[in-house]
């Protein structure tokens, strides 16, 4: 009996040691994949477009809303079930910019995240209107009571449920028909960027009071000749409103605040998730639905406060970018010490291409991270593109997906964001805030 435990011990240890390793605390700048950023970031060349005309601008919304219940996705508590109601519908809604030399169109879904599987979909359909991948600038509103059936991994199906490939040809093709119908509605237009600070409606989820928030609520104004205008707002709150418990679809309060501006102030707007990692939403009301109501009211007095900072871009600049990011290799963490190796992560999480996207329209600098990026770490990066003379705004959910990027001074922290979800070890806060940086320095 002995012998047989020894054995069953034995066997046990083997298999250990093939699914489980230690995390790696070596320093990024002594990784090969930052030496890698590094060529890659420095090998970019970004021309001046001294040729460009007039901004012509178009938008457009297609309605995603399933005619029967399907998944939903966005807590695993769920495990994938459908959702039983629609409360409000979903969307996907695009904006397309040209200047005679650029162009580009900005996409936004009310999903989750932006999933893999869409995004290399709609790679094939680009093709067929002649736009690269590289002019195409994606985000989420990151809503949890969204439609799913988009993840052909392990993990994606708990997040949001059976993988059913028409779901995925039914987002790209509704984003192809977003940027076709823009491209088709486009008008000379003038931008203006606006930036308020709302320090009331986000708090720090992961931390409370010992950390900080990005309170800023930025926003891109289009106005054409004849005085329509479109709005795209960011903010960094969570779109967590509405609980694991509520079975009913809805885009949470960044909906709410579409909706509403479209009635008050905008002939169309749209909304992005902005660096919502450690971000929460402050809830006040008797229940979710009413926390939605006031949350989406508080931002939207933010967005059209009259004491906005509020700059006209002068020209027409439009530059693109989209880069391969690299990373080390993932290992998601069980522990503060042990990690599952990479080949199981790849086998759970599946294997996509992971990038960065920029997009400069005139002194707005947008970068685009597949995380959720913690707001935590925008202070710093907002103060070093001012001095460059760029407003940035960072968007998550751009494509790809990595899990959360943290402040690292969390990373020993026993916490949902620094453990579960973090996968590709420590330093990544510094090392993405750096990687923001040298695309602000690209793109000035």
């Amino acid at each position: 009996m002995l012998r047989i435990l020894a054995g069953l011990g034995l066997v046990l240890i083997i298999v250990l040691l093939f699914l489980v390793t230690v995390v790696d605390q070596s320093h990024y700048q002594d990784q090969s994949f930052y030496q890698q950023w590094k060529q890659n970031i420095n090998q970019v060349k970004i021309s001046a477009a001294d040729t460009a005309g007039p901004l012509q601008v178009g938008w457009a919304r297609i309605n995603i809303t399933p005619s029967t219940p399907t998944p939903m996705a966005g807590y695993g508590n769920r495990w994938g079930k459908a959702y039983e109601s629609v409360h409000d519908s979903v969307y996907v809604r695009a904006i397309v910019l040209d200047n005679g030399t650029s162009r580009a169109a900005l996409i936004t879904a009310d999903l989750l995240i932006i999933p893999p599987t869409v995004t290399e979909r709609l790679k094939w359909k680009l093709k067929a209107i002649n736009f690269s991948f590289d002019q195409v600038y994606l985000g989420a509103t990151h809503s949890h009571n969204s439609i799913g059936g988009w993840g052909n991994t392990i993990t994606g199906e708990l997040f949001a449920g059976d993988f059913d490939p028409n779901a995925v040809e039914q987002i790209a093709q509704a984003m192809f028909l977003a940027i076709t119908r823009a491209r088709d509605a486009q008008a000379p237009a003038t931008m203006t960027y606006r930036e308020t600070v709302d320090s009331v409606n986000v708090r720090n989820r992961l931390v409370g009071e010992e950390g900080t928030v990005d309170p800023e609520v930025r926003t891109l104004q289009f106005t054409t000749r004849e005085g329509k205008k479109a709005l795209l707002t960011s903010y960094s709150a969570h779109s967590t409103l509405l609980g694991s418990k509520v079975m009913a679809l809805s885009r949470d309060y960044p909906g709410l605040l579409v909706d509403s501006l479209e009635r008050s102030a905008a002939s169309f707007a749209m909304y992005m998730a902005g660096a919502v990692g450690s971000m929460g939403p402050v809830e006040r009301g008797k229940d979710d639905f009413e926390e939605m109501v006031n949350q989406a009211a508080g931002v939207q007095r933010s967005v059209l406060s009259s004491g906005a900072i509020e700059e006209v871009q002068a020209g027409s600049l439009i530059q693109s970018l989209t880069l391969a990011l690299p990373l080390r290799e993932p290992k998601p963490r069980l522990t503060r010490i042990f990690a599952l190796r990479p080949w199981v992560f790849r086998w759970a999480f599946g294997d996509y291409p992971v990038y960065v996207k920029a997009l400069r329209i005139g002194n707005v600098l947008m970068v685009g991270l597949p995380c959720d990026f913690s707001g935590e770490l925008m202070a710093d990066l907002d103060a070093y593109a001012k001095k460059q003379g760029l407003n940035l705004m960072v968007t998550s959910f751009n494509g790809g997906y990595i899990g959360y990027i943290t402040h690292d001074r969390y990373f020993e922290r026993d916490t949902y964001e620094t453990i579960t979800m973090n996968w590709y070890g420590p330093y990544n806060g510094a090392y993405f805030q750096e990687v923001v940086r040298d695309i602000v320095d690209k793109m000035k």
